[in-house]
């Protein structure tokens, strides 16, 4: 499976994020960013529905909306979106990219 997904760990409640608006772009040749998908996570904080199959090799962008997931749970926030930028090099490959996410911080890895 060639495919970019996600899954967003709440580490400041112990759970996964559900209900979280994410936005997967790619950089084009001149700089710009176009969009390649996006949808929201699903109960157990899971989106695997971002890509086509296969992918092409480039720089991507994903966009978590934070700011929303937090408010909706009336938890102040200082990050209204996570960004996280990263390069496919074999787009044969799957991307599996997590986001570890608290009201204050947040951080990521490359998954499996």
């Amino acid at each position: 499976m060639s495919a970019i997904t996600t899954h967003i760990l709440d580490i400041s409640r112990g759970k996964p994020a559900p209900g979280v608006l994410v936005t997967l772009e790619r950089r084009s040749s001149d700089g710009s960013w176009g969009p390649v998908g996006h949808g929201e996570t699903d109960e157990d904080g899971r989106l695997s529905t971002l890509t086509p199959e296969p992918i092409e090799n480039g720089t991507y962008r994903l966009t978590f909306d934070t700011g929303t997931y937090f408010r909706e749970r009336h938890v102040e926030t200082f990050f209204p979106e996570a960004v996280i930028i990263f390069n496919v090099n074999d787009g044969e490959q799957h991307y599996h990219v997590p986001l570890l996410l608290s009201p204050w911080g947040y951080s990521t890895y490359r998954g499996s």
